[in-house]
């Protein structure tokens, strides 16, 4: 998890059709606003959790994660829930109800990431309609806010098959349950970004000119600025970093010096915010420094 788009979707109770859709304009329109009102509004502040924590099960109390917006636990792959998703199955209703009320009262959206990049779902024949049902149920069950898509199945990307079989033509009826208005666009331009970041280059994205301006030879068109450039809406453009170096194999930025190129490109006009892999290794001190030149609390 390093840089790239956000992609979070609500949960609605509209089931999946598995070709096309039959709603009247009315149903659509609702669908639309149920999907537009499951999403916290940019900027987002996003961290992930999947190591263990030792004594704790499930999500970390909110006083450990203040000044973050979104907490997403993951994953939760095509063939069930592991790591911290299945942590959260394990804990009781009452606990669960608790603990999400007591996120939603720190302004805090509690979602699971789905697949990851050990789940390469359209590569190895899931269903995409069945796989959007089956999540949406698991996540309306375990009392969640929705779904961060972290789609890495770059093999089927690069043969054009990750349009059609997860993200159909990029229609928003396409992945509910799982409210997916942020379309294919998104998941593809992520993608980029996203695998530049995690394959070579230790130097890769390490200054403000490289994240935002002007990435390297190596990776061209692959900088914030450049892939709006490139017909990317710059609000879902997320600036994502490893909290430490050993959280990833590049990338890696000082709190202060990643501050600086967050106000930069702030004054640029982007506001979509900032998310980082991963939890304990970030917490609240780590966003904190991030925002405050230029999203203080």
């Amino acid at each position: 998890m390093f840089a790239g788009i956000l992609s979070l979707v609500g949960v609605n109770g509209y089931p999946l059709e598995p070709h096309g859709h039959n709603m009247s304009q009315d149903a659509v329109g609702k669908f639309i606003s149920e999907a537009k009102n499951g999403v916290p509004a940019a900027p987002h502040f996003v961290i992930y959790s999947d190591a263990p924590v030792s004594g704790e099960t499930g999500p970390p109390p909110v006083s450990q994660i203040q000044g973050f917006n979104v907490f997403a636990l993951s994953f939760l792959l095509t063939n069930g829930a592991f790591d911290k998703a299945l942590e959260w199955t394990k804990l009781s209703d009452s606990q669960r109800t608790t603990i999400k009320s007591q996120y939603a009262a720190a302004g805090i959206k509690l979602i699971v990431s789905v697949f990851g990049s050990t789940d390469a779902p359209t590569t190895k024949g899931a269903d995409p309609v069945a796989t959007a049902n089956t999540m949406a149920a698991w996540v309306k069950k375990y009392q969640l806010d929705g779904v961060d898509v972290d789609y890495e199945d770059f093999d089927a990307i690069n043969a054009g098959n990750g349009k059609g079989e997860l993200l159909h033509h990029g229609k928003y009826y396409e992945l509910p349950g799982i409210n997916s208005y942020n379309e294919y666009q998104q998941v593809l331009s992520w993608k980029v970004w996203r695998r530049r970041l995690s394959e070579k280059g230790s130097s890769e994205y390490t200054t403000c000119t490289g994240l935002l301006t002007a990435s390297s030879s190596t990776w061209p068109q692959s900088s914030l600025f450049q892939i709006s450039a490139n017909g990317v809406p710059l609000s879902k453009l997320v600036i994502g970093k490893p909290a430490l170096t050993s959280d990833a194999s590049n990338g890696f930025m000082s709190t202060s010096t990643l501050a600086s190129c967050v106000s930069q490109a702030k004054a640029k006009g982007w506001s979509a915010g900032v998310m980082v892999w991963e939890f304990p290794d970030a917490a609240a001190s780590w966003i904190n420094a991030v925002r405050a030149q230029a999203f203080p609390e």
